[in-house]
């Protein structure tokens, strides 16, 4: 990895994705820059990365080829508006924000640019994120090689069409909030039948991280693997039955609908 790596924005998910790449690769450091509208974060940043500063939005853009660019969705449009006339065709801009497409991105600029928009997700922060990747036309397939590279040091990546974007948004991006309110709520209900808060917190977590895991390295259907626990007559059955009372894949589904019509609003009022 050789390429000069700039991110506008030093928020939780740049700091995730540097300190994956330093990891991944030894040397990185040396070709990483930052910036941010804190100037004072950016360097609190650097000083414990190791990275390189950038004063503003301009001077990274002189400095590095891949542009990340990591602010919030509703300040794109002004950090767009502020480096479309530095920006040339030797440049690879990066989204990682939700709602962000690529037409809109385009639409700052007079000429066609190479684009590259990303829906990672917040266990990225321990290695283990998923991250949708959807290249414009003018990506190379050697550029989009690099940037799956980088991306590939948080977790896993995929590339997929744009339109799928929205739903990425609900079933990785925002998933990682349901499963939260899940767990807290399996360990509301073994501090309810008398384990410690602390303890209850680990059996539920380790529960999803393991069964995550089952999905992930046997490649059996959930519902195998559900069946596998479900003794007869047994008190997994027991539980099931009483979430399927109450609706349980409904409701997850309804919220995943929910979440995508929400991302497509927000990509539709860009």
């Amino acid at each position: 990895m050789q390429q000069k790596i700039g991110f506008i924005g030093t928020g939780n998910m740049a700091g995730a994705m540097i300190k994956g790449l330093t990891n991944k690769f030894s040397e990185i450091y040396k070709h990483v820059y930052v910036t941010d509208k804190n100037l004072k974060k950016a360097e609190d940043m650097c000083k414990e990365l190791h990275i390189n500063l950038c004063e503003n939005n301009i001077e990274i853009i002189k400095k590095a080829k891949i542009l990340i660019i990591a602010v919030k969705p509703n300040v794109y449009g002004d950090v767009l508006q502020e480096i479309k006339d530095v920006i040339t065709k030797e440049h690879i801009i990066v989204s990682i924000a939700a709602g962000i497409s690529i037409k809109y991105i385009e639409g700052f600029f007079s000429q066609p640019i190479k684009i590259i928009r990303t829906m990672p997700n917040t266990p990225a922060f321990v290695g283990e994120g998923m991250t949708a990747i959807t290249p414009n036309k003018e990506v190379t397939d050697e550029e989009l090689d690099t940037v799956l590279s980088i991306f590939e040091s948080i977790g896993k990546t995929d590339v997929i069409d744009e339109k799928l974007m929205d739903t990425v948004t609900a079933i990785s991006g925002s998933s990682p909030a349901y499963v939260y309110l899940f767990i807290e709520a399996l360990a509301d209900g073994g501090v309810l039948q008398g384990l410690s808060r602390e303890k209850a917190y680990t059996y539920a977590a380790q529960a999803v991280l393991g069964a995550a895991k089952m999905v992930l390295e046997t490649g059996k259907h959930p519902g195998e693997l559900k069946d596998n626990v479900c003794s007869p007559g047994g008190t997994t059955i027991e539980a099931v039955y009483t979430l399927e009372k109450n609706h349980f894949r409904g409701t997850i589904i309804e919220a995943m609908e929910a979440c995508t019509e929400k991302a497509r609003k927000m990509a539709n009022n860009k």
